[in-house]
């Protein structure tokens, strides 16, 4: 399902255009050269793309467009009753798997394939995505995403069973990549084991870091929020990560690990 977006930025005629706040709503108007610009303007039109945080943020979740390939997986993580990972969050994955050159990827909760896809497309050619999850259909509806998205089937190592039970097995320091999105009670024992799966410079993310907005107000004091909460205090203090927090979707939570 394709989200809907006031676009402040739209094209017409192959042309983009900017659309400008008036009494009657948006009007069109084409976006200026650099070397064209009217300085008493340029005001207007920041305004104009930062006035609405939230269209701001939901712009840039769905800056990106998804193929029929991950439409088709997104369609059955529903009908399954499975929340995927937002079009933003998944390019974000990709785009961190190609800048790290990504070889081997763990990913802790397959679902339906979504964030498999985007890491795949990410990673390098000859990479190899370890994808666990505790439900062997789920992971039948991934190899199935796989396959239509163009994936030899060794490009993925399926692994079902509880990833507190799977990650011990798996090699100290052999992987370039671990994504987190399963048991958020479980996030900070993934942290735990993630340090000792990556190698030097390896990078971990966490999806789901705002709880739906609930690890934000301490208000919230249920156990997944606190944990969240812990969560984001250990990656942010330790000497050993370089966080970043990204606004994406439900939050995405990501970290180097130092050299």
């Amino acid at each position: 399902m394709r989200l809907r977006v006031p676009f402040l930025f739209r094209l017409h005629n192959g042309r983009s255009h900017l659309l400008v706040p008036g009494p009657n709503g948006y009007s069109r108007r084409r976006a200026s050269r650099p070397g064209k610009r009217r300085a008493e303007h340029s005001g207007d039109r920041e305004r104009a793309i930062t006035g609405n945080r939230q269209a701001s943020w939901a712009f840039a979740d769905a800056f990106v467009a998804e193929d029929d390939a991950l439409i088709r997986a997104r369609a059955r993580s529903h009908r399954a009753g499975l929340r995927p990972v937002s079009p933003g969050t998944g390019a974000a994955l990709r785009l961190l798997a190609a800048t790290g050159d990504a070889k081997s990827v763990v990913e802790i909760g397959t679902g339906t394939g979504v964030s498999g896809i985007h890491l795949m497309r990410g990673m390098r050619p000859d990479g190899v995505l370890t994808t666990v999850d505790t439900e062997p259909d789920r992971q039948q509806l991934a190899r199935e995403a796989y396959r239509e998205a163009g994936f030899a089937g060794n490009r993925a190592r399926f692994i079902c069973g509880p990833a507190l039970d799977v990650l011990p097995r798996l090699t100290d320091g052999g992987y370039d990549l671990v994504f987190c999105d399963a048991d958020r009670l479980e996030y900070l024992d993934y942290l735990d084991a993630s340090l000792r799966l990556l190698r030097p410079g390896g990078l971990v993310c966490f999806e789901g870091a705002f709880g739906r907005g609930r690890a934000l107000d301490a208000a919230h004091q249920d156990a997944e929020s606190q944990c969240l909460r812990e969560l984001l205090r250990e990656v942010r203090d330790s000497p050993h990560l370089a966080p970043v927090l990204l606004p994406t979707d439900d939050g995405l939570l990501c970290a180097v690990r130092s050299k």
